[in-house]
């Protein structure tokens, strides 16, 4: 059987990138990383995929450039081929035209419990609101925001003396164990 190809796509530190990374090394049966791509020049995501010899590429995202980088990322995921995208703190919203050319064939994490608490910030909603429990989520995306199909989610209580800072750090530690099993489910299946 041939491993599946992984492209990721995040804007930051990469700290889910380098769980996935962990999961699918370079050369893993089932799939492994072959791409990384970031909308920002200096992010640690890029570095954390050279460490391990995986093609990092940075193309710029600039205002009005929407179309230039689906485009340019379109041309690297066609010349791999690409079997599977990973949003990974990607920090974009990505057009409905480019979303729907992967329908089935792109993942996003997200620090709630979806449908809960969408987009941007949602550890500071989920404190204010009340709830007594939060946790992450991964799910196909889909043109919409935070929309698509759900594949995985776990939960975590939230304590009485939880910041949005601490909050933040235990979801990740959530989402890092997360993410991988949920792309290995996604990928068993086809």
């Amino acid at each position: 059987m041939t491993s599946k190809k992984i492209a990721v796509l995040a804007s930051g530190r990469g700290s889910n990138l380098q769980a996935l990374l962990e999961a699918f090394p370079v050369h893993h049966t089932l799939a492994e990383i072959v791409l990384v791509i970031s909308n920002k020049p200096g992010a640690y995501a890029l570095e954390r995929a050279k460490n391990v010899g995986v093609e990092a590429v940075y193309i710029p995202w600039k205002k009005g450039g929407q179309l230039e980088f689906e485009t340019e990322a379109q041309r690297l995921f066609e010349n791999s081929p690409i079997d599977l995208i990973c949003l990974a703190g990607f920090m974009r919203l990505l057009s409905s035209e480019f979303t729907e050319r992967w329908t089935g064939k792109m993942l996003n994490i997200h620090p709630s419990l979806l449908p809960k608490f969408k987009g941007l910030k949602a550890q500071k909603q989920a404190l204010e609101s009340g709830e007594r429990y939060t946790g992450a989520t991964v799910h196909f995306v889909d043109s919409g925001l935070d929309s698509g199909e759900i594949v995985l989610q776990d939960q975590l209580e939230i304590l009485p003396e939880d910041t949005v800072e601490s909050l933040s750090e235990r979801l990740l530690l959530l989402e890092h164990a997360l993410y991988p099993d949920a792309v290995r489910r996604v990928l068993e299946r086809d």
